[in-house]
């Protein structure tokens, strides 16, 4: 039995990386680079990390909203290129950048895996209010010092009451 004839206008085959229509974004945002302790290589650590997938055409501008309603907040882009460590991070500014980024990636990428998609390691810098506000709690209240200052009342003088006193001390004297 032979079936329907394969349409293979319907077929999709994956392009070369430097042809796909998506690039992905690793986002960073919150934490801190610090170095790793035995070999002093610089590692991210706390905070969060999102992926954002974004047409390849994409201007810097529309990137710019994209990952501020992924972080929250207005935040600077820096991006690692590939091959390098986090002490090499480039900043972000505009769409020659964002082109010169892209670029680099598709240079890098190994001819032999012609599938794989464009990963940017991305590090979004908050500004200081708002990255201080997340990494840190707001200190605690000051604590409440309740001071009791004993009042001194002068004895309103009554009839009868200093022969009363005077009795009462003489009992305990």
């Amino acid at each position: 039995m032979v079936g329907p004839p394969l349409d293979t206008t319907k077929l999709r085959l994956r392009p070369p990386s430097s042809a796909t229509p998506t690039i992905k974004f690793l986002c960073s945002y919150g934490g801190k680079i610090i170095p790793r302790f035995p070999d002093g290589k610089l590692r991210y650590l706390g905070g969060e990390t999102r992926v954002l997938g974004v047409e390849r055409s994409i201007s810097f501008a529309e990137l710019s909203l994209k990952l501020g309603e992924l972080s929250g907040t207005s935040a600077s882009l820096r991006c690692q290129l590939p091959k390098e460590d986090l002490d090499a991070l480039v900043s972000i500014t505009s769409d020659e950048d964002l082109a010169n980024l892209i670029e680099e990636y598709d240079q890098a990428a190994v001819p032999a895996t012609p599938t794989a998609s464009l990963k940017i390691r991305a590090f979004l810098s908050l500004p200081k209010t708002i990255s201080s506000r997340r990494r840190r709690r707001p200190p605690p209240p000051p604590p409440l010092i309740v001071m009791v200052v004993p009042l001194l009342l002068q004895p309103l003088p009554l009839r009868g009451a200093t022969t009363i006193r005077s009795r009462s001390r003489q009992r305990f004297l």
